[in-house]
């Protein structure tokens, strides 16, 4: 899946040229906490979000800071700290260093940029016009999309057993003990030793990954690091 196949494309753009009220009314409005800033060519400049807006001398939220604080404040600190809280343009206020996407750019890619750079949401765009923006709510409905139905078909015990033990041969943290899967009804029952505890849940989660299988009972067990290095 890409950009383009989860995005929400019906978005809601602030113009650069618009005030803070403009942009406040249209967060409400749209019951959105963000919206991308574009100029007149539809091209983004930046963002702004509820955070921008809050702290605002109309409102008395202004940050107040204590008397050391304001001593060693720097000059620079102190104006942006005023236009913060006292502009009247959005280009004032917004966040200008934005981190957008392709349209054709993975999900695997796009959570890459969440969590790099901490933020909530991208704005995609093509040809340097934005066409959509996914959020972390869109990777949610993504995820939802992929929840398995359930098997075609009934596996018998035999077919499942081998299906779960095929699971296990091709992961690279398989325990170098055996690991003896008895399957009866449709429940995979575990039985052995693994290498920590970490393992025995890696065991656990592949095996209700399987297709036909109803619920996972694991009695494997976590040997003492010092049975792994043979002490």
């Amino acid at each position: 899946m890409r950009a383009k196949d989860i995005m929400t494309e019906s978005i809601v753009c602030v113009n650069v040229k618009e005030t803070v009220f403009d942009a406040a009314e249209l967060l409400l409005g749209a019951g959105v906490s963000a919206a991308p800033v574009v100029n007149d060519k539809g091209n983004v400049v930046g963002i702004v979000s509820e955070a921008d807006l809050i702290h605002r001398a109309e409102i008395e939220t202004a940050p107040r800071k204590s008397w050391l604080a304001r001593l060693l404040d720097s000059d620079g600190s102190a104006a942006r700290d005023y236009v913060t809280s006292h502009a009247r343009k959005v280009a004032d206020v917004m966040t200008r260093d934005v981190v957008t996407a392709s349209d054709e750019a993975t999900l695997g890619e796009l959570v890459a940029l969440i969590e790099k750079h901490r933020v909530k949401r991208i704005p995609i765009v093509r040809d340097e016009q934005i066409v959509g923006i996914v959020s972390r709510a869109n990777l949610l409905a993504a995820l939802l999309s992929r929840e398995p139905e359930g098997a075609s078909g009934h596996p018998d015990d035999k077919q499942l057993r081998q299906a779960v033990v095929d699971a296990f041969d091709t992961q690279a943290w398989k325990s170098r003990w055996p690991v003896n899967v008895v399957v009866t009804d449709g429940a995979v029952h575990l039985w052995g030793f693994v290498e920590g505890e970490d393992v025995r849940k890696a065991y656990r989660v592949a095996a209700e990954n399987v297709p036909g299988v109803k619920r996972v009972k694991s009695h494997l067990r976590s040997l003492p690091a010092t049975v792994g290095m043979g002490v």
